[in-house]
């Protein structure tokens, strides 16, 4: 599997009781397919996978492939802190129809997470996987950092087919581009730095901001594709205010906060997140205001 494009990773919405709300799920994905997207991702980081247990994480991936049309990758995020659970939760999602997983890094034994640690943790999960496995870098929320020297041993792997690259750091990225081989899908998780990453060659982004404007972060893709760079760069200049308040300015509840203000209601954030101050509504109706596609 390669993987280009721009794909989306998705909120999970919860209710006032603190339950998934898959009723608001439904709700709120016409918005999503009716969009340029490439695929989507469910529970990953944006998606409060850490926040939930293994049978939410199950329901929401069963809903999911009913909502997801075969012809759109369906990638779910299968982390998990031991290379036992990681394996559970990949069979699992495989059986409930995801085309990929997303693997994030273990980390709570920060000092022992070596390069020697995620190979073999990888390496187990993709030999067991019915289905590719994508890496999962996010240095800042993770503290560890899966290097590129690392990530181009297990890029060798035949089920490994690509990684998400979370952070900023341009050189790393180029690094991981240049290091793997071309059917590895390196995929920047920046929205802020995203057409940066694109002039350093990865093959696309999973973008919290996607999931917002998607048509925005489809046609800046687009753009650098094209060598459109005047364009391009623009662009991104335009997003930069957004990507920053519901990246790292609020995380979650900003991007949960700005979805709804562009009409999509996917619920509160779970605690112990808590939501955004008004003022910070203030902000990202300000921000958003620029954008034809939304209406705030």
């Amino acid at each position: 599997m390669q993987l280009t494009g721009v794909f989306a990773p998705l909120p999970t919405p919860f209710d006032d009781r603190d339950q998934v709300d898959l009723a608001r799920m439904r709700a709120a994905f016409p918005r999503w397919l009716a969009s340029p997207l490439t695929g989507f991702v469910v529970l990953g980081s944006n998606g409060e996978a850490a926040l939930m247990d293994d049978v939410e994480c199950d329901r929401v991936v069963d809903q999911a492939r009913t909502l997801v049309p075969a012809t759109r990758p369906l990638i779910v995020g299968t982390g998990r802190e031991s290379t036992q659970a990681a394996v559970r939760a990949t069979r699992r999602a495989a059986e409930l129809g995801a085309d990929a997983v997303l693997v994030r890094t273990p980390s709570f034994f920060k000092s022992q997470m070596t390069g020697d640690a995620f190979i073999r943790h990888y390496t187990t999960v993709a030999e067991t996987s019915p289905v590719p496995v994508l890496l999962y870098n996010f240095t800042a929320v993770t503290g560890v950092n899966l290097l590129p020297a690392t990530a181009a041993r297990l890029a060798e792997h035949p089920n490994i087919c690509g990684m998400k690259e979370s952070g900023s750091d341009i050189s790393q990225i180029a690094d991981l581009v240049t290091l793997t081989p071309p059917t590895f899908s390196v995929l920047a998780g920046s929205a802020s730095t995203f057409y940066a990453a694109l002039c350093a060659g990865v093959s696309g982004g999973i973008l919290a901001l996607a999931g917002l404007l998607p048509a925005a972060c489809v046609r800046l893709f687009e753009l650098a594709r094209d060598k459109r760079d005047d364009e391009a760069r623009a662009l991104q200049q335009q997003l930069l205010p957004v990507a920053r308040l519901i990246s790292t300015g609020h995380g979650v509840p900003g991007l949960k906060a700005a979805l709804k203000l562009a009409g999509c209601d996917v619920g509160r954030p779970r605690p112990p997140l808590t939501p955004v101050a008004d003022t910070t509504v203030a902000a990202l109706h300000e921000a958003l205001a620029t954008f034809e596609e939304v209406i705030v």
